[in-house]
């Protein structure tokens, strides 16, 4: 069982970037799938969230509501989170992390497998 981010890099503020996260071993649509950033110096924050097939609710953390959109391919077994209007203060390392979902998205205690991270800077 493995998970894999990937997609991250340097942006411009203003900026667009796409993360992709990626299985093997498992199939993400039976999982809740989480998005979690870690800037240097801070904690790890929730970011986003999306449930298993049988819901697909979608959650979004104040300071990225209305710029970025999570979803899910299952046919690609991925699930992307798209990240327009990119700020400084975005700039982290962010991980993908599966679990089976919880009124609490946001507490990484609720996923049982996390991806390694990819790194996003947002700088001019």
């Amino acid at each position: 069982v493995q998970l894999q981010a990937s997609g991250g890099g340097l942006a411009q503020p203003g900026g667009s970037l796409t993360l992709s996260c990626t299985a093997s071993g498992f199939t993400l649509e039976y999982y809740a799938i989480g998005w979690f950033r870690q800037a240097p110096g801070k904690e790890r924050e929730g970011v986003s969230c999306i449930n298993d097939r049988s819901d697909n609710s979608t959650y979004y953390a104040d300071s990225i509501k209305g710029r970025f959109t999570i979803s899910r391919d299952s046919a690609k077994n991925t699930v992307s989170l798209q990240m327009n209007s990119l700020r400084p203060e975005d700039t982290a390392i962010y991980y993908c992390a599966a679990g089976p979902g919880s009124a609490w998205w946001w507490d990484s205690a609720d996923y049982d497998y996390w991806g390694q991270g990819t790194l996003v800077t947002v700088s001019s």
